[in-house]
């Protein structure tokens, strides 16, 4: 009756939590999206903070075509393109994965022109002071 019971709640534990290459997909796909959003959200935010440094915006358009790029490169370095089957049917929730990561660190990058930094860092450049 143990091994039953233990049988039975450990397959019910497993259903219950399991979920399909498909779904992983699908949820990895989505959370890249979201990464996507924020991204567009906190450029936009930055452009619409420094919409009267001219040269500061051009050169951010610029950089941030050059960084799509650069996105798309390193995941066809991560991912080369192989025979079909090469990757198994992990592939698009690994590339959403690592496009999720790319993206974070974008974000990360860009947020800095938002949230501003340290008063007195004479490196600061185009990068606005902390608001206290």
């Amino acid at each position: 009756m143990k091994i039953f019971l233990f049988t039975f709640f450990t397959i019910l534990s497993i259903s219950a939590f399991s979920q399909t290459q498909t779904e992983m997909n699908i949820s990895q796909g989505d959370r890249f999206q979201i990464a996507d959003k924020k991204l567009n959200e906190v450029y936009n935010q930055i452009l619409k903070e420094y919409e009267r440094d001219s040269a500061f915006v051009s050169n951010l358009k610029i950089s941030q075509r050059i960084w799509i790029k650069f996105r798309d490169a390193e995941l066809d370095v991560k991912f080369p393109q192989r025979e079909r089957g090469f990757y198994g049917s992990v592939l698009p929730m690994c590339k959403a994965g690592y496009l999720t990561s790319l993206t974070n660190d974008r974000i990360e990058t860009l947020q800095v022109w938002i949230e501003g930094i340290a008063e007195g860092d004479v490196c600061a450049g185009t990068i606005k002071g902390k608001e206290d």
